[in-house]
């Protein structure tokens, strides 16, 4: 039986406080919503970190430190950090928790994109804190860069430390992009590449887009690559579970979704979502990988090489 990666990403830099009670923004609230998705089986755990003040998110070494080694202690978990930060932080900033963690794997934005998360503002009039309305506003405005010449220089320093990605490639370009940084022997296999569906200004959230994506890669990676679906909002489970059927892993977590599916209601917590998607999976006869099978499989250095 094939094993699924299942990863979760615990808090983002997406949503803000107003939209969610659950939505982790502490140390400690990412440290015991972290540990909890890992208990429900997760294999993967997509980090960012916020102002434990005021939730927005943070680049801040100090705020990652603040639940990194805690999670590292408490479950076995593959740690994976963010690279993308937010639209609104400098490449320096993003990178400055990766360059001190010098985790497992990172995330890597294939790409410069419009990434619009505005629309939220308007589903909301009473704000828990006054930042919230205008980072999200500032999206109409703002392009998310990341260069060939950024990300070579992303590949390069990290990859030297021993530390993989998980590739996120959120239109067609980005699968292109990725093709040829493989052609170029800057990235190795196996490949790591999450699918990114559902964002405004990257690949819709459908069935037909989930085909073509695959398809491309299929076409463009050969069999270099493992690949893994996110799927924004409330297509989460349905677009994440037709990614496993077609051979692939799945994300999950209150990054990509606030919601408990298509029923729209909050999901109260990460370690929720996780027991979701993995009875579903194990319904359809699959089975969850375990953090070691997931290393091996991605050829990963393991936990006792981190710099936490």
């Amino acid at each position: 039986m094939r094993k699924v990666i299942l990863t979760c990403a615990v808090t983002g830099s997406i949503h803000t406080p107003t939209m969610s009670p659950y939505l982790p923004v502490t140390a400690d609230e990412i440290a015991r919503e972290a540990i909890a998705a890992a208990e429900a089986g997760a294999t993967v755990l997509h980090l960012h970190a916020r102002d434990p003040k005021t939730g927005k998110p943070s680049a801040s070494v100090e705020d990652f430190m603040g639940f990194l080694p805690r999670i590292k202690q408490n479950c076995d978990a593959v740690i994976n950090i963010s690279t993308g930060g937010s639209t609104q932080m400098t490449l320096d900033d993003r990178l400055a928790p990766a360059r001190a963690a010098l985790p497992e794997m990172c995330s890597l934005n294939m790409g410069s994109m419009n990434f619009g998360t505005f629309p939220l503002a308007s589903r909301y009039s009473d704000w828990k804190h006054d930042w919230e309305r205008q980072y999200l506003e500032n999206t109409r405005n703002v392009i998310f860069k990341n260069t060939f010449t950024d990300i070579a220089s992303i590949v390069t320093e990290l990859g030297a430390s021993g530390t993989r990605f998980e590739f996120e490639c959120y239109d067609l370009s980005h699968i292109r992009t990725l093709a040829y940084f493989l052609k170029e022997g800057l990235v190795k296999p196996p490949l790591f590449v999450q699918f990114v569906l559902g964002v405004l200004g990257g690949a819709d959230a459908s069935a037909e887009t989930l085909m073509t994506m695959k398809a491309t890669a299929d076409r463009l990676l050969g069999d270099a690559y493992e690949f893994s679906v996110l799927a924004a909002g409330y297509q989460q489970l349905r677009l994440g579970s037709m990614g496993v059927m077609l051979g692939g892993h799945v994300r999950v977590g209150l990054e990509d979704s606030l919601t408990d599916g298509a029923r729209r209601d909050l999901a109260p917590g990460n370690g929720h979502q996780v027991a979701r998607i993995r009875r579903i999976l194990e319904e359809l006869d699959f089975e969850v990988a375990s953090a070691s099978e997931a290393r091996e499989a991605l050829a990963l250095k393991g936990a006792d090489r981190v710099a936490f």
